[in-house]
């Protein structure tokens, strides 16, 4: 992550993850959700056009969830809109603050 602040509105405010952690870290941030825990370090020289860091997040609602997303005004990827794939998948895509990719899907 870049901003801490950013990255917190974005998976908190908008993903609907909790933070995690009893201590308040400048440079480190942990958040949850489900059985999901992401932990991020400050790293403010990152060239979000040359991130290529991806997470693959699996669930058991995908339409609610995309339904969320789309609720909460977060871009869809563009090569990632809700569909089932080849590899029996239901999945979407969508960028964070710093285009860590976040591909969620669910078992078909």
């Amino acid at each position: 992550m870049r901003d801490k602040n950013a990255t917190k509105v974005f998976y908190i405010d908008q993903l609907g993850f909790k933070e995690l952690g009893s201590e308040n870290y400048e440079v480190y941030l942990m958040v949850g959700k489900d059985h999901v825990e992401i932990h991020f370090f400050e790293f403010k020289s990152l060239n979000p056009k040359e991130n290529y860091g991806q997470v693959y997040l699996r669930t058991d609602n995908i339409d609610a969830l995309y339904q969320s997303v789309l609720d909460n005004n977060i871009n869809i990827h563009p090569n990632g809109p809700l569909e089932i794939k080849p590899w029996g998948q239901k999945e979407f895509s969508v960028l964070d603050p710093d285009n860590n990719l976040l591909t969620f899907g669910q078992s078909i």
